[in-house]
């Protein structure tokens, strides 16, 4: 099974139950200053456990920095 993450496919032999079990394995370190995008629909985080992925679907993934 398949999923694009910000532009590159990935393949899972099972894919995460939801948009939540994928973003532990993605960024396991990072819980603020997220932004998430399944099908070019922003998610918001209180939503990411009700998120089910599907073969195919494209997340994009964008995380705030810092600088100035």
């Amino acid at each position: 099974m398949e999923i694009t993450i910000n532009h590159t496919t990935k393949t899972f032999e099972v894919l995460p139950d939801n948009l939540e079990a994928l973003m532990a394995v993605e960024i396991p370190e990072k819980k603020k200053g997220i932004a998430v995008a399944v099908n070019n629909r922003i998610i918001p985080m209180s939503a990411w456990a009700e998120t089910i992925l599907k073969d195919k679907d494209s997340v994009l993934i964008i995380t705030a920095t810092q600088g100035g």
